[in-house]
């Protein structure tokens, strides 16, 4: 029998937590967004403004948090270079100190706790593919070993607080995510990619553009986050969550090129320190453990992210109206979006 919960999403303003947002409220869950919009946004949940079972909290979770909930999605944490690199030791207290106080009002609460960890805790990986049972190659003084190493150490944190105090925890390793109500400005690489060529300006790839990454729709991870956490129990691991095909930097830089009708070239630049080389989840235990796997093509998926980007800047639509605005299927986009304003057949 369904029961509606009260949920706490911390970072539900940001391009994940917004979608987790809607997830939950479409199955008839309350939801408190706590959100400090240091890299999240407010337009990314307006179209949820007025809704009876939604709330914004505006709150840093480096300040103990004061709620009533019966679960807890810990996604606070800025997730790109370029904002995480900006305040290195904010990006730190954000997940060690933000993760002690969901942790500390999960166990006063006796709520289950969701940790979004990263595909970062492997660094540069000398596994391929990786596991969950890999222990990682990170360099714990390098530009990105504030995040790296602050989400490994929230991953320490959830599984004492476990041990030591019976929290009901799960972590799921994020491996590269993509899709409408990214930032485009937040370095990451098919929003990169995606902007640069709707403006006609270079396609910048760091390196020569063999590096690897596997990129997973925004719809697939809410899926995996949810089934995560309505998982049993005895479902306590880190758990990889992300999308097995694997592409090169330089490959996706050509597919965008190709859906955008761009004319803008590649160019190369050098390769930024610690930059991983590959990067690949074995989902193993999501099939098996949470009957979980990615179903949308990256072709598919970065069609809605080309169109959502196309209205931001092609019609320069208002950020906060492009995050409402419905998305639509691929063949649809195909037939009467993006296409059609960029010439496409």
């Amino acid at each position: 029998m369904f029961r509606s919960k009260r949920i706490l999403v911390t970072g539900g303003a940001g391009f994940l937590g917004s979608f987790l947002c809607d997830s939950l409220l479409a199955d008839g869950h309350e939801v408190i967004c706590l959100d400090n919009f240091h890299t999240g946004s407010r337009s990314n949940v307006q179209h949820l403004h007025g809704h009876p079972r939604f709330e914004i909290m505006r709150h840093d979770v480096t300040v103990p948090i004061h709620a009533e909930v019966d679960e807890i999605f810990n996604l606070a944490c800025p997730a790109s270079p370029v904002h995480y690199q900006t305040d290195p030791v904010q990006t730190v207290k954000t997940n060690v100190h933000g993760a002690i106080n969901v942790l500390e009002l999960a166990r006063r609460l006796k709520a289950k706790i969701f940790q979004a960890s990263t595909s970062e805790v492997y660094g540069n990986p000398l596994v391929h593919p990786q596991v969950e049972s890999y222990a990682g190659n990170v360099n714990p003084i390098g530009h990105r070993a504030c995040y790296d190493e602050g989400k490994r150490c929230a991953e320490t944190l959830f599984f004492d607080y476990h041990r030591q105090y019976g929290v009901k925890i799960r972590v799921a390793r994020i491996f590269n995510t993509y899709g409408p109500r990214m930032l485009p400005d937040d370095g990451r690489v098919v929003s990169n990619f995606i902007v640069q060529a709707l403006r006609g300006d270079p396609i910048t790839i760091y390196g020569q553009g063999q590096q690897t990454r596997s990129f997973c729709f925004v719809d697939d991870l809410i899926r995996g986050f949810r089934a995560l956490m309505d998982a049993p129990d005895d479902v306590l691991l880190p758990i990889n969550l992300g999308n097995p095909s694997e592409f090169t930097i330089l490959q996706l830089a050509e597919l965008v090129i190709e859906m955008t009708g761009s004319r803008s070239r590649v160019v190369f630049n050098p390769l930024p320190q610690d930059d991983p080389e590959q990067r690949k989840p074995d989902i193993s235990r999501a099939a098996s453990q949470l009957g979980w796997a990615p179903t949308v093509p990256l072709r598919d998926g970065l069609a809605q992210t080309v169109a959502y980007f196309d209205r931001m800047l092609s019609q320069r639509v208002p950020t906060h109206v492009a995050a409402s605005v419905p998305i639509q299927s691929g063949a649809r986009l195909l037939a009467g979006g993006f296409a059609a304003t960029r010439g496409l057949a």
